[in-house]
C-alpha cells in the first residue's frame, strides 16, 4: 500500500510538472494526471473483482472433471496390470539398462524371478549361464526360439524383447514345451514309419522288377503303373528319412565342396532327366567354392534342377547359375516353365504341398523336395529365395553368405 501511494503521488507530481511546461498551469496537469490515475485504478478493480466472482463458479466443475478422469485412468491401469499379472505368458518391463521393473507372475514360473528381490536388478546378471542372458548380451535384435527355461531344462520358451515406452524395453516369454513335445512326437513317428516302409517296398519293387512284362503282354500296362508306383512310394520314403535327418541336426560337418565339378554334374543330371526336351544352360562366374556339406548340398542343388525339368514344358529352357552378389555368392536355377501364382510362393517349402496336385503326381514329384531344400539352407545359414511369374517361369535362388565362401585353389575364404 505506501508503494501504490508513492506511485500516486509521483504521478500528481509529474501531471503538474508536464502541465506547467506544456501551459505554464500546473493545476490543470495535476487534475488530468489525477482522472488517468483514477481510471486506472477503477479498471484494476473491476478485472479483479470479475475474476473473484468467476473462480468459484469455474473452479468446482473443472476439478471434478479432473478427479473423475484421474479416477477412470487409475482403474485402467489397475485392470491391465491384473490382466498383465495373470498372463500365461512371461512379461518383464525393462528399463534402458535392463533392469528389472515389474514383472508378472509367469515370470517367476519361466524364467526364475523372485519378488521383491528381483525388482532392479540386471535381468542379463540374474540369468547369467544361460541362452537368454548370451542373448540379452548380444542385443536380443532377433526374437529366441525353443530355449530351455532357466533352471527348467524341461521346459521350453520362445522369447521376444520389444521397445515400449519412452527408453524402456518388454520381454516376452511363451512356453511351448507341449507344442515342442508334440513335434517330437511327429518326427519319430514319420522316421519310425518311414524306415519300416522301407524294406517291404523294396521287397515289392524287387519282385515286380522280376516280371517281365513280356511273358504277360495282357498285363504289361498294369506292370508298367505298379513300378511306377513303387519306385515313386520308395522316394517319398527316402525323402521323409532325409528330412528327419536333416531337422534333427544342429550343424553340418563342413567339408570344402567343389563348386565347378558339382556344376557339372547337376548340369548332366538336367540333361538325362529331360531326354532332350530342353535346353540346359550353365553360366558359372563366381569362381568360388562353398564350405559345407557336400551330399547335403548336392541333394538341394539337384532338388531345384529336378523341379525345373519337370515343371517346364518341351522346348523350354533350364538355366543353372553359379555368380557372386555382395560379399556372398547365388546358385539359382530358372525355367521357362509354368511359373507358381503369388500367393502359392509363401507356402512351396511346406511338406507336400503342391500347387498342382495332378501335375506332381504326373511328373513323379513328391511334394518333399524344397522342404528339402529350406533345411539344407538353414544348416548352411543360408536363404531360399523365390521369383515366379505365370506363363513366363520361375527363379529358384540360394543365397550364400561370406562365411561360406572359399576360393578355388586355396581354403582361405573368398
Amino acid at each position: 500500500m505506501p508503494a501504490l501511494v508513492l506511485w500516486l503521488a509521483l504521478g500528481l507530481l509529474g501531471g503538474g510538472l508536464a502541465g506547467h511546461l506544456a501551459a505554464g498551469h500546473a493545476p490543470a496537469g495535476v487534475a488530468v494526471a489525477a482522472l488517468a490515475e483514477i481510471v486506472l485504478l477503477l479498471s484494476s478493480i473491476r478485472h479483479l473483482r470479475r475474476a473473484m466472482i468467476a473462480s468459484p463458479s469455474s473452479s468446482p466443475p473443472t476439478h471434478d472433471r479432473f478427479m473423475t478422469r484421474t479416477r477412470r485412468i487409475a482403474s485402467s491401469l489397475r485392470d491391465l496390470r491384473s490382466a498383465a499379472g495373470n498372463l500365461p505368458d512371461a512379461v518383464v518391463l525393462l528399463d534402458n539398462e535392463q533392469h528389472v521393473r515389474w514383472f508378472n507372475h509367469a515370470a517367476e514360473d519361466l524364467l526364475g524371478l523372485r519378488r521383491p528381490q528381483d525388482r532392479g536388478s540386471d535381468l542379463h546378471e540374474r540369468l547369467r549361464h544361460s541362452d537368454l542372458a548370451d542373448w540379452l548380451e548380444d542385443g536380443a535384435r532377433e526374437p529366441l526360439n525353443d530355449i530351455p527355461a532357466p533352471g527348467r531344462p524341461d521346459r521350453h520358451l520362445n522369447v521376444t524383447l520389444l521397445p515400449f515406452g519412452r527408453r524402456q524395453r518388454l520381454l516376452l516369454a511363451r512356453d511351448i514345451s507341449d507344442l515342442t513335445r508334440l513335434e517330437q512326437i511327429r518326427r519319430d513317428f514319420v522316421a519310425n514309419v518311414s524306415h519300416e516302409l522301407r524294406t517291404p517296398l523294396t521287397v515289392i519293387h524287387g519282385y515286380l522288377e522280376l516280371l517281365d512284362p513280356e511273358d504277360v503282354p495282357e498285363l504289361a500296362p498294369v506292370l508298367g503303373e505298379m513300378r511306377a508306383q513303387s519306385k515313386r512310394m520308395g522316394q517319398i520314403v527316402e525323402d521323409l528319412l532325409t528330412l528327419s535327418r536333416l531337422e534333427t541336426q544342429e550343424h553340418v560337418a563342413d567339408e570344402r565342396v567343389a563348386m565347378a565339378p558339382l556344376l557339372a554334374t547337376l548340369r548332366k543330371e538336367a540333361e538325362a532327366l529331360s531326354q532332350g526336351r530342353h535346353r540346359v544352360v550353365l553360366e558359372s562366374t563366381a569362381e568360388t567354392d562353398l564350405l559345407g556339406s557336400p551330399k547335403d548340398l548336392h541333394s538341394a542343388f539337384s532338388n531345384l534342377v529336378s523341379n525345373a525339368v519337370r515343371y517346364t514344358p518341351a522346348g523350354g529352357t533350364i538355366t543353372i547359375r553359379w555368380q557372386r552378389q555382395g560379399d556372398g555368392a547365388v546358385y539359382s536355377v530358372s525355367d521357362t516353365g509354368f511359373g507358381i501364382p503369388a500367393n502359392h510362393l509363401s507356402r512351396l517349402t511346406e511338406r507336400f504341398y503342391r500347387v498342382s496336385s495332378s501335375r506332381s503326381r504326373d511328373t513323379g514329384g513328391t511334394g518333399l523336395g524344397l522342404s528339402i531344400v529350406k533345411h539344407v539352407l538353414n544348416l548352411h545359414q543360408a536363404r531360399l529365395q523365390i521369383e515366379s511369374t505365370p506363363g513366363q517361369g520361375s527363379t529358384f535362388s540360394c543365397h550364400f553368405g561370406r562365411e561360406r565362401l572359399l576360393g578355388p585353389s586355396s581354403g582361405d575364404e573368398g
